[in-house]
Parts: C-alpha cells; structure tokens; sequence
C-alpha cells in the first residue's frame, strides 16, 4: 500500500519549490529617440529570473539599465521582443509613476480598484481600512489625490497593489517620498507578507539595507546576475538562484 502521507508531502514540497513567478531568455528593444539614428537601443539581451514563494528580492541596476522594463514585462504591461514568463498566482505591481486618478479621493481610488480587481464592496471597506492603518493615512481617505504629498500618495500606490493579497508583489522604487517612520513601517509590513508566503521583488537604484533581502540581483548588460550574498541576509532559506 503506498505510503500516502510521504507522497503528500514530497508533493508539497516540489509545489513549495516552484517559482510563482518566472522568465527565460526575455529580450527587449525599443526604437532610438534621437533624429536621424536608425539603430535601435537593446535594453534587455536575455535576462532571466526566478521569483520564490516568501522571499524578499531587491534587483539593481544603473539608472537606465531596463529596470523598469523589466518590471512591466513581468507584470504584463509591456510585451518583450522574444522570451517567455510564467506566473503562478496574482500580481500586484507597485510602478514608480503612480496609476492615480488626481479627481479621485483616496476612499474612491479604492472604490475603483476593487472594482477592477472583482472584489465586494466590503472586502474592499476592510482591506482599506487594514492598509490604511498600516501605511498611516487614515485621515486622508476623503482627499483627493492631487491634494496629497508625494509621500502620502506613494502609500496610496503601494496599497492599491496590496488591495487584492497578491501572491507575487512587484515594487519599483516603492519607498520614494517616504519618511523614515513610513520607511520602517513598509519594511515591517513586507516581512509581514513575506512570512505568509507571498513573494516580494523590490527595483532601486541604491540598496542601502542589503540584511532585509534574500537575495540581491544586478541588471547589467541587459541580464540579471546575482550578488553575492550578504553576511547577515534574512534568516528564511529559499531554494533556486539565477
């Protein structure tokens, strides 16, 4: 009689081990913008990169190094010239020029992406308030958007994208504008998520804090490579690499 409980967990362990979020061989090219240059200018040459359940992953680069790019084609946003992704799960997506309504107030920009995320009314009502509390900008849910500060709108953005409990968070420059006590409160709810499995990939230019990531990738000439591994990384161990 097979052993069932050893095939349940071997098989939860395989499922624990694949990456929810993955792309091979992802290349893109984009026209130049400059008169009378015919060329076009390679921004990513084939990168690669694996994303794991519960981990924290910061990816850095030069400014125009394809950063960006890169989050928009694994969002979805942006088609890549040849390569594949596959996800495994919902996506959250973090850009660093906010997709805000400014005639909106916060509590309507909430209304409207629950609705676009096909959640009920009172999922939303309480996932704002839960954000809200966490990212402290309860007393501006009647503003509108283009009456907040850069930093307060940053949390509204961060939270649209947390409205629906992604499994993979993409987040690119996610802490721009904020003060330090917003600063520390986005890391505490990061490792919050990231202790209930879902995955976090953070872009910037400039990783200070390099203990509060699993693993480090650098984008350069047009493909991921991963950093060596700091001595006092995160504690959680997740299987794979690029």
């Amino acid at each position: 009689m097979p052993n069932i409980s050893n095939q349940a967990a071997t098989a939860s362990q395989e499922s624990a081990e694949k990456p929810v979020l993955a792309a091979n061989g992802i290349e893109k090219r984009y026209e130049s913008a400059l008169p009378f240059v015919g060329q076009d200018v390679t921004v990513l040459t084939g990168a690669d990169v694996s994303l794991y359940p519960g981990e924290i992953v910061g990816i850095v680069g030069e400014n125009g190094s394809g950063k960006s790019t890169l989050m928009k084609i694994l969002v979805g946003a942006l088609r890549p010239d040849s390569g594949s992704i596959s996800r495994h799960g919902t996506v959250g997506w973090c850009p660093q020029e906010t997709l805000l309504y400014d005639r909106l107030t916060v509590a309507e920009t909430f209304e409207l992406f629950g609705e676009a995320y096909g959640l009920s009314a009172d999922r939303v009502r309480r996932r704002r308030g839960e954000l809200a509390d966490r990212l402290d900008f309860e007393r501006f849910l009647e503003y509108r958007i283009d009456h907040l500060s850069g930093g307060n709108r940053q949390k509204v953005n961060l939270a649209v994208a947390l409205l629906h409990d992604p499994d993979v968070l993409l987040l690119d420059e996610p802490y721009t504008g904020f003060d330090w006590e917003t600063y520390l409160a986005f890391w505490e709810l990061a490792e919050d998520l990231a202790a209930d499995g879902t995955t976090i990939a953070i872009i910037s230019h400039l990783i200070s804090e390099r203990e509060r990531f699993d693993r480090i990738l650098e984008l350069r000439d047009g493909r991921l490579h991963e950093q060596t591994e700091p001595p006092q990384a995160r504690s959680s161990a997740h299987p794979g690499g690029e």
